[in-house]
């Protein structure tokens, strides 16, 4: 398996570069928290401190492994996805099902290996680095000396390789049976996935009716239901994408007319495909969204109340900041890698449509209504996600429904989704666009 896999990975290595940039983060990020428990197990560390170590590590390293999962997954899922004549000619010259199978799960394996080796180093930096932070806001006493150890180690490299071999082997089953002429699966487990997440998010979130407004876990409930959420409607995207389109597609064609036309014609299509793009965007408005409004609604109350922030609000405050920092990063570079790697995919495509009579300039326009498309449904929904955590926290924490925050956060978060978006989608179709009309058609053929 491996000696077919490094074959495969020195022929054309570029190929793995996003797949190995978001291993790489996924193990830095998860090493650099589960490190805390390193730090906390070492020998004359006090309680107070253990205690905040753990947390840190307990809450952050999971926020980073699901976010790890979410990742790897994508940018292995579009890798495969590109592949597909690649797949079909192996097919084709008599290459079986499982040594195709094994050759992608073995680049999948050696790059997952090669970006959590890679981290190690930045790993401990930041462990340092986290670990002064919070002696600098008197969470951690100033003698806990920084410790990496097998907890750290073991848990970015498993965990990063289970996300890279198991995304690639889900993704090669579906190209594999794709090449081999067989009737795609109508994704009954994702959306089975999809709704139970769903159900169990408003679960998570009505739960919140059940705490007292001062209890130390109220934030707790909602912060996980609105999580579940967003990921139960990033798994549903491709069904919220075509309901949405199903309501826009004649505005969309009235007010943009033949870019509006190819827009609809074409997300209809790829629908599918496109759920790689909205994924990243609804999990980072839903779970950027609840997270800083929460903290938001808590630092105030806390403020309002007259007494100073304990040990325990001063963990959550660092906590939310560091696990919004950890999504925006994560968020973006999963974007950004789905849409590049979709948009210059797309050269044969926009090639025929020029053929077609379509001009650079309404290809170019379709690309960036799509952008504003994708943009507006991913905001929506996750903006959906994050309310369902925001209004039964603050109407438990402050006995108001709709937080005082006003909407500075939101429009700061739907700022960057949609510079994202648009500056990756436009600017990596314009590159695409110097190929000649025939020349795309005819080399990607």
């Amino acid at each position: 398996m491996f000696s077919l896999a490094l074959r495969s990975i020195r022929q054309r290595p570029g190929r793995l570069v996003a797949t190995l940039l978001s291993a790489f983060l996924g193990a830095a990020i998860i090493m650099t928290f589960n490190s805390m428990h390193d730090t906390a197990a070492a020998q004359g560390v006090d309680d107070v401190s253990a205690e905040s170590l753990t947390t840190a590590g307990s809450v952050v390293g999971g926020y980073g492994t699901l976010l790890v999962f979410f990742a790897v997954a994508s940018t292995l899922t579009v890798n495969v996805r590109q592949r597909g004549e690649e797949i079909s000619l192996l097919r084709s010259t008599g290459a079986t099902p499982a040594q195709i199978k094994r050759m992608v799960v073995g680049e999948a394996a050696v790059v997952a290996l090669v970006g959590s080796l890679l981290a190690i180093g930045p790993a401990m930096l930041g462990g340092q680095a986290l670990l002064g932070m919070f002696q600098d806001s008197g969470q951690v006493a100033d003698g806990v000396d920084f410790s990496f150890g097998p907890i750290a180690l073991m848990s970015g490299i498993d965990i990063t390789l289970l996300a890279s071999v198991g995304a690639a082997f889900l993704a090669v089953r579906r190209a594999t049976r794709a090449a081999a002429g067989e009737r795609k699966p109508r994704g009954q487990l994702r959306s089975f996935a999809g709704y139970a997440a769903v159900l169990a998010g408003a679960a998570g979130v009505l739960s919140t009716f059940a705490f007292d407004a001062k209890d130390a876990a109220l934030m707790a409930a909602p912060a996980y239901g609105a999580i579940l959420l967003s990921v139960g409607f990033a798994l549903l995207s491709p069904k919220l994408l075509r309901a949405l389109l199903g309501t826009l597609a004649r505005p969309l064609e009235v007010l943009t007319g033949a870019s509006g036309y190819l827009t609809v014609l074409n997300m209809r299509r790829r629908a599918d495909q496109l759920a790689g793009v909205l994924m990243p965007l609804i999990v980072f408005t839903g779970m950027a969204t609840a997270t800083l409004y929460m903290q938001a609604v808590e630092s105030d109350a806390i403020k309002a109340s007259g007494l100073a922030k304990s040990v325990e609000d001063k963990n959550l405050e660092t906590l939310n900041f560091v696990v919004v920092g950890i999504i925006v990063v994560f968020s973006c570079i999963m974007l950004i890698n789905s849409l590049y790697a979709a948009t210059s995919y797309r050269g044969r495509e926009f090639g025929q449509q020029r053929l077609a009579g379509a001009t650079p300039g309404q290809v170019l326009g379709m690309v960036g209504v799509e952008g504003l498309v994708l943009t507006a449904t991913g905001v929506f929904f996750g903006t959906v996600a994050g309310l369902a955590g925001i209004l039964p926290f603050s109407a438990v924490r402050t006995d108001t429904l709709v937080p005082d925050q006003g909407l500075g956060i939101w429009l700061t978060i739907v700022g960057v989704a949609t510079a994202a978006t648009l500056i990756t989608s436009v600017a990596t179709a314009r590159r695409t666009l110097r190929t000649p009309a025939v020349e795309a058609v005819t080399l990607a053929a």
